[in-house]
C-alpha cells in the first residue's frame, strides 16, 4: 500500500486541495474529527499525514504539529505549502521519536492504508505520554466489506465475500473529472480493538457520522449513507506502557 500511495501523490493532491472537491471530508469526515479532539497540549503527531491538509487544519486549532508519511512525494507536497506544519519521511510501524513525545496521536483515514497496523498502533502507544491520546478516522469495516448494488438511497448492500477475512483494496474513483486510485485493506473491528488493547489504548468515545442536510440535496448518493456506516471515528486513551513487540 505504500508504493501505491507514493505512485497517487499528485492526484490525491489535486483531489484533496481541489476547493469543495473531496465533500465527504468537509462535511462529514472533518467535523466528526474535530467534536473528538482534545484541546491543543503539548505536541502533536499526525500520523500519514499524506500532502499535509489536516496538519494545517490542526495548526489552525493551536496544535503544535507534527507530520509523518511514508510516502517522500506526499511529504515534499506537505513541505511546498504555504500554510506548511513540519513533516518528514518515517515508517509509522518505527517511528522515530522517544517514548511519550507526544500528548496527541491523528490517525485521519490512514490506519486502514497502512501495510502493518498492528505495529503502528504500538507504535502510537510507545509515543504517546500515560493519558495521552489517539484520535482516529476509518473507513468503517462495514463499508470495506462490501458495496451497494446501486446507487439509489434504497439500493441494497451486499457483503459478497467475508467481513472477518482481511483483504486488499484498490479502487477508482473519478469525481469531477479528478481521477484518484485509493489502496486500502479491510479489517474487522476486532483487528483494531486488538491493537488497541496491545498497545495499552483504552477506548473512551466512538461516532459513526452520517452525512449531514447540508451534504445530501447536492449529492443524492450519498443517502445510502443514511443507513450504511461510512466511516468509523474514535478516541482513545493511553492508560499504561505496553510490552515491547519483539523485533
Amino acid at each position: 500500500m505504500r508504493q501505491g500511495w507514493e505512485s497517487e501523490a499528485a492526484n490525491w493532491a489535486r483531489f484533496a486541495r481541489t476547493p469543495g472537491h473531496d465533500h465527504s471530508h468537509l462535511d462529514v469526515n472533518l467535523p466528526a474529527l474535530t467534536e473528538l479532539l482534545p484541546p491543543p497540549g503539548r505536541r502533536t503527531l499526525d500520523l500519514g499525514c499524506g500532502e499535509g491538509r489536516l496538519s494545517r487544519h490542526l495548526g489552525s486549532l493551536g496544535h503544535q504539529v507534527v507530520g509523518i508519511d511514508a510516502s517522500p512525494a506526499m511529504i515534499h507536497l506537505a513541505a511546498a505549502h504555504e500554510a506548511s506544519q513540519p513533516a518528514l519521511v518515517a515508517d509509522a510501524a518505527r517511528l522515530p521519536f522517544s517514548d511519550e513525545a507526544f500528548d496527541l496521536v491523528v490517525a485521519y483515514m490512514t490506519l486502514h492504508d497502512i501495510d502493518d497496523m498492528a505495529a503502528a498502533v504500538a507504535e502510537v502507544g510507545r509515543v504517546l505520554e500515560r493519558g495521552g491520546r489517539l484520535c482516529a478516522s476509518i473507513v468503517h469495516p462495514l463499508n470495506s466489506a462490501g458495496s451497494f448494488q446501486g446507487s439509489g438511497p434504497d439500493a441494497p448492500f451486499v457483503i459478497s465475500g467475508s467481513y472477518l477475512d482481511p483483504a486488499r483494496l484498490s479502487y477508482v474513483v473519478d469525481r469531477g473529472g479528478i481521477q484518484m486510485t485509493f489502496h486500502s485493506e479491510h479489517r474487522p473491528l476486532a483487528a483494531y480493538g486488538r491493537a488497541l488493547e496491545a498497545a495499552g489504548l483504552l477506548i473512551e468515545a466512538i461516532r459513526e457520522p452520517l452525512p449531514g442536510d447540508g451534504i445530501l440535496p447536492g449529492h443524492p448518493a450519498e443517502r445510502r449513507w443514511t443507513r450504511i456506516p461510512l466511516f468509523l471515528h474514535f478516541r482513545a486513551a493511553k492508560h499504561f506502557r505496553a510490552a515491547k513487540r519483539d523485533g
